[in-house]
């Protein structure tokens, strides 16, 4: 890849990267504008899979609302995305847990991992 490149990409990645996996139950806060406001919106849910590396890494949030299930997709170097929660600690045993997708309710849990 180009110096240039890397040079410009070194400089969007954020010194603290929120530590969490798949399976995981994060609430992520996330700047929203509207109009000339901006405000913090939380999205609380399940980490479906991780992607990408570097800045282009991304992580994917799954939650019910209402019955239905929303995901959202958000680079993980975003100047959007201000911080990460962990809620808890999932036990998982794949790296992508798209088979949740097809699930509803105590069906769509994650055990929590006790260390």
């Amino acid at each position: 890849m180009n110096d240039i490149i890397k040079a410009i990409e070194a400089e969007q990645l954020k010194a603290e990267v929120p530590q969490f996996n798949v399976g995981d139950t994060v609430r992520v806060h996330a700047m929203i504008k509207e109009g000339n406001r901006e405000r913090i919106q939380v999205f609380e849910g399940t980490v479906l899979k991780k992607q990408g590396g570097s800045t282009r890494a991304t992580f994917t949030v799954r939650k019910s609302s209402n019955g239905i299930g929303v995901e959202k997709t958000w680079p993980l170097h975003s100047p959007h995305v201000v911080k990460v929660d962990v809620i808890r600690r999932g036990k998982v045993r794949r790296a992508k847990l798209n088979y949740l997708r097809d699930r509803v309710g105590k069906a769509a849990k994650v055990k929590e991992l006790v260390k």
